[in-house]
């Protein structure tokens, strides 16, 4: 680390005011803070100074979106093998699956990156840390099977559209990663709302076992199955929805990989705790609702098996708790998450054109986040206001 460190500091002069290369400083400042922690601090708008700083952060939740994607890249094999009658080997499935996967990940960090230097340059800012998680995101809550030029116009819109236009990381009022999968969903719905693609290598439909079905349990609930079954026929545990051996999008399957990841978010203290729950409980009341008023099989489903299947928990951990789009009082939080559960569920079963009603729920919320925030606010001052004339009195 010490000759990297060296040939670092040798080159670092031609990037600074004054050297020949100082048109890429914000490029070559990108890199040497992601590799080492930043020499110097915050100016100027700052409020909490900590040794960790932007891109550390981003890093731990990475790490924890991990077990998601490891088990993504796994069940891209596993739902692929079994399409095609294949004999279920561990590593082969392994492979297919992250020759599958891999693919998604470069192209969302090279285009996403590539926007994102580009606007530092002509900003002549330093580059924002916040694609480092949306970059890995965004391929997680897509399809498999999802095409690479498609993928890159989502990530395109994403970063342009839901971010860089309100300012950069840290302005944006829109998720990022759901931004691009919204983008999807309504410009290409076919692909996005169909059964084929959610199994990797069913749009072709070439070597697929007769007679089967790639749909997911939500497009099932949907179309008012009244039990959920896998893609020959066979009923679907809720041990295969807890481990995530379902088709899906790629990484929000697995409740279990899910939880490592939220665990890891809250140890660091990264997850707001607050979202996390309140989205539970909100969930869990509607799903509940639901069963108590029960008139169509979409409705009679086990309120705690909503909150399994679909992107429910994958939202919950990773895109409700978003730092820059949710709520940021603490009451406020409460609120925000509670509205995402219980809309997310509602949207889901009463809607059947929008199955997966999680991403709708969390924009709509990152909305109303400053408006919950503000009220939340002036519910204080007026509180504390009302105090301070009874002790005059």
């Amino acid at each position: 680390m010490k000759f990297l460190r060296k040939n670092i500091d040798k080159i670092k002069p031609h990037f600074e005011e004054g050297g020949k290369f100082y048109f890429l400083h914000s490029v070559f400042d990108g890199f040497e803070t992601f590799l080492y922690v930043p020499n110097h601090v915050t100016k100027k708008g700052s409020h909490i100074r900590d040794s960790i700083d932007m891109k550390r952060t981003m890093i731990i939740v990475v790490v924890a979106l991990l077990p998601a994607l490891l088990m993504g890249i796994y069940n891209t094999g596993l739902q692929h093998f079994i399409a095609t009658g294949q004999a279920q080997e561990f590593w082969p499935m392994i492979v297919y699956g992250l020759l599958k996967v891999l693919p998604l990940i470069v192209v969302s960090y090279v285009v996403g990156l590539g926007i994102e230097f580009a606007f530092a340059q002509i900003r002549k800012h330093e580059i924002n840390e916040g694609f480092l998680v949306s970059g890995i995101l965004i391929p997680l809550i897509v399809p498999a099977d999802t095409p690479l030029w498609m993928l890159a116009l989502a990530v395109a819109f994403a970063v342009i559209i839901g971010k860089e236009v309100f300012g950069g990381t840290g302005m944006n009022i829109l998720n990022p990663a759901l931004t691009a999968r919204a983008f999807l969903f309504f410009a290409y719905p076919s692909w996005m709302s169909g059964d084929k693609v959610w199994v990797s290598g069913m749009m072709n439909g070439e070597g697929i076992v007769d007679g089967y079905s790639g749909a997911t349990l939500l497009a099932q609930s949907a179309a008012g199955a009244q039990e959920f079954v896998n893609g020959l026929g066979e009923k679907v545990t809720q041990m295969d929805m807890f481990i995530g051996t379902i088709p899906g999008s790629v990484g929000e399957t697995s409740v279990a990989a899910i939880l490592i990841g939220a665990i890891i978010l809250l140890i660091s203290g990264i997850g707001s705790w607050r979202i996390m729950l309140s989205t539970l409980v909100g969930g869990a009341v509607m799903g509940l609702i639901l069963n108590a008023f029960a008139a169509n099989p979409a409705m009679e489903v086990a309120w705690f098996e909503q909150l399994m299947i679909g992107g429910f928990a994958f939202g919950m951990v990773f895109m409700a708790t978003d730092t820059v789009t949710a709520a940021q009082t603490n009451r406020g939080k409460y609120i925000y998450g509670f509205l995402i559960g219980f809309l997310a569920i509602l949207i889901r079963v009463l809607n059947p054109a929008y199955p997966e009603g999680m991403m709708l729920a969390i924009l709509l919320m990152n909305v109303f986040a400053p408006l919950i925030d503000h009220m939340v606010v002036q519910r204080n001052i007026k509180k504390r206001l009302k105090r301070s004339v009874t002790v005059k009195a």
